[in-house]
């Protein structure tokens, strides 16, 4: 398997390539199990981190890095746009998301206790990895919705065209491969 060594928040990591079609692989990228890079990485963005009142990842992969920077932060609540609406969630806000990591389209929940909760307060979106800004763009619409106030973007990897963008801060960059695991 080819992969692509890269190093985050000072630690060595080495990434598998996965690719999306005949021509385009991406590096796979999972802080899941991960606690030593989890904890790195989020130490690192707070330090870089705009003033917020509250936190939200999207569901999945960002929940590790949001819970660990609430953490650090002294304990913070922090809000998850869900990829299903749960029994406990009333009064639900959605959203749909064409990520490239996934084959379908998916939708981002939010419920009206959390919206309360973030109307009129600074928000700040974090993700692991942000590539063509999909799931960005659908959870501060659901800030937004909410009637919260985007503060900042915030991710560990910006693949791809996300390394040009001036409105997130990231760590480092993670270039896209050709099929042969050359850079692109």
């Amino acid at each position: 398997m080819l992969t692509y060594k890269m190093n985050i928040a000072g630690l060595d990591r080495e990434l598998p390539l996965c690719p999306l079609n005949e021509n385009l692989s991406i590096a796979a990228f999972v802080i899941f199990g991960d606690p030593e890079l989890t904890t790195a990485a989020a130490k690192a963005l707070l330090e870089r981190a705009p003033a917020y009142d509250y936190l939200i990842t999207a569901e999945a992969k960002g929940i590790p890095l949001a819970h660990e920077m609430a953490r650090l932060a002294g304990n913070q609540k922090y809000f998850l746009a869900r990829k299903t609406p749960k029994l406990y969630m009333t009064d639900v806000f959605e959203v749909t998301v064409h990520s490239i990591t996934t084959a379908k389209e998916q939708k981002l929940y939010l419920d009206r206790a959390d919206a309360d909760l973030m109307r009129g307060k600074r928000i700040l979106i974090v993700d692991d990895v942000i590539s063509t800004g999909e799931s960005l763009r659908a959870v501060e619409e659901l800030v937004k919705a909410a009637g919260g106030n985007v503060c900042g973007k915030m991710t560990i990897l910006a693949e791809g065209d996300a390394q040009n963008r001036d409105d997130l801060i990231y760590l480092e960059k993670l270039p896209l491969f050709t099929s042969k695991g050359e850079i692109i």
